[in-house]
């Protein structure tokens, strides 16, 4: 599945969570997202019959706002709605099986339900080219719920068993570290017994270009400067929660809600520095959703989507 068909089938499938949990404008934005990802390629095939489709579902999300009382209480998402965002992955073909795991369990913890991710993403631990992936989102979940300690506890426990390679446990080990330190906790996590060939990253730099194994590389935060709107001129760090290739989601706290002023959906951010656990560089991306959470421990945060263009 193409990158852009990927992008669109999350956008459309997180609406329509949103939507059958009656969360109206978190699912409009969704939608909204979608059609700018559709505006921006003129060559897709059905392009208008697709936008008009996006804007006849917007239009029943107005009617449906109008025609009912939306309890005061924000809502919880149920296990039937979990069980739906998996469905919804799911569906795709069976080769592309795992990854859309990998996607429903990003969702679920993108709406809050850390619980319900980390079960999702525990699920993967056992599969090869997943693991290493599975096991850095189970670590943000905890991080996510402000849990630290368990985060780190939770590493040692995959010490303790053969379940990891060295090589893969090196690597989330360099991930923990790195972040933990950006939060300011010193912790002194033990390193796994590599064998000569299995080198840290940190001596592979030179080769990222030519690694073909990854995706994309691991980003743990960013520095955006804002170049219009209220914060002008000002360079703001970000913690990085979730990443998906070149896509990140950033959790951005109520009480600094202000930051998202002008962040728009289909904003370009031209000056990005992006910090990884073997190197800083700098580059650009663009906005692609920002989200309240509407339960969970992160209720009433925001959640930021921005997919990053080039490096």
């Amino acid at each position: 599945m193409s990158d852009f068909k990927q992008q669109l089938k999350a956008l459309l499938s997180e609406a329509e969570i949103y939507k059958g949990q009656g969360l109206v404008d978190e699912a409009k934005a969704k939608y909204q997202s979608a059609a700018t990802l559709i505006r921006s390629k003129e060559n897709i095939k059905n392009r208008d019959s697709l936008l008009s489709a996006i804007e006849t579902k917007i239009n029943q999300l107005q009617k449906e706002r109008s025609a009912a009382n939306q309890a005061v209480q924000s809502p919880r998402l149920s296990s039937k709605a979990q069980n739906l965002i998996k469905n919804l992955f799911l569906a795709a073909d069976d080769e592309g099986k795992d990854d859309a795991a990998l996607e429903a369990g990003i969702v679920l913890a993108k709406l809050g339900q850390f619980d319900s991710a980390i079960t999702e993403f525990n699920k993967l631990i056992q599969k090869d080219n997943l693991r290493v992936a599975a096991a850095k989102n189970i670590l943000q979940c905890h991080l996510a719920k402000s849990s630290e300690q368990e985060a780190i506890d939770q590493y040692q426990r995959w010490m303790s068993d053969d379940g990891f390679p060295p090589k893969q446990l090196e690597t989330i080990r360099q991930y923990l570290e790195e972040i933990l330190q950006q939060k300011g906790v010193e912790s002194r996590l033990p390193a796994p017994k590599l064998e000569p060939q299995d080198r840290p990253a940190a001596d592979l730099e030179l080769e990222l270009e030519k690694d073909d194994e990854e995706e994309f590389i691991d980003i743990t935060s960013i520095a955006i400067t804002f170049e219009s709107g209220p914060h002008k001129g000002k360079t703001v760090e970000f913690e990085v929660n979730f990443q998906s290739g070149n896509m990140l989601s950033l959790i951005i706290s109520k009480d600094e809600a202000d930051l998202l002023e002008g962040l728009d959906d289909g904003m370009t951010l031209k000056e990005i520095q992006f910090f990884s656990p073997i190197a800083i560089f700098n580059g650009s991306a663009v906005v692609v959703s920002k989200t309240q959470i509407k339960s969970g421990p992160k209720q009433g945060d925001y959640c930021l989507d921005i997919r990053i263009t080039s490096t």
